[in-house]
């Protein structure tokens, strides 16, 4: 075998491992979008059972109108949000956003749900348990493809950034992509007891 027929062998392999590894990164960036739709399809879930938690509370809670509007306010942004990170998954300012929102869409389901223990009617109505039961399950569910999401990120991250498919990442220009932060700082800490 001739020198020349040896290079064109490796050169031919290099060419081979370089597609090879942009075929990775690529199907790495297809599986955290992937993973996205599935958090986008929880979180819409969500949203779309806000209006009937709050046309149920309403009649019981009519004179909680301020916390029932900053439900309604607050989700009407988690909607908005949600479509701007859609359009770009790996976006950070996208994803920060969107994160803050549904914290701040937590909080005020939180707010919400404490103010419905001092309506025994409404506790014990059947529809409202429904809904919560529903959304207690939605949760459950946004959190198991957030990690999903996190770890599609994270596979994608690691393989763009290990050499030699950093050398791919950086020529053909694989964007960072950024964990989706849901949890807000108060729900990591441990609540402190005395006695």
């Amino acid at each position: 075998m001739g020198t020349g027929t040896v290079l064109l062998l490796i050169f031919v392999g290099v060419i081979f491992y370089s597609v090879s590894l942009y075929n990775r990164l690529v199907a790495a960036r297809n599986a955290y979008k992937n993973a996205f739709a599935q958090i986008d399809v929880q979180l819409t879930r969500r949203h779309d059972l806000i209006p009937n938690l709050i046309e149920i509370a309403k009649g019981y809670m009519s004179h909680e109108k301020e916390t029932l509007q900053a439900v309604i306010e607050a989700r009407n942004t988690a909607i908005s949000d949600l479509s701007a990170a859609k359009t770009d998954p790996g976006n950070l300012a996208a994803l920060e956003k969107l994160g803050a929102t549904e914290r701040g869409l937590s909080g005020a389901l939180g707010r919400l749900f404490a103010l419905s223990e001092s309506y025994p009617d409404l506790k014990a109505n059947e529809n409202m348990m429904q809904l919560s039961e529903e959304l207690t399950t939605t949760e459950n569910k946004i959190s198991f493809a957030r990690q999903a999401f996190n770890d599609g990120v994270m596979l994608y991250n690691n393989l763009r950034e290990q050499f030699p498919s950093n050398l791919i990442s950086d020529w053909f220009s694989f964007k960072e992509a950024t964990l989706l932060e849901l949890e807000s700082d108060s729900m990591k800490t441990v609540p402190k007891v005395e006695f």
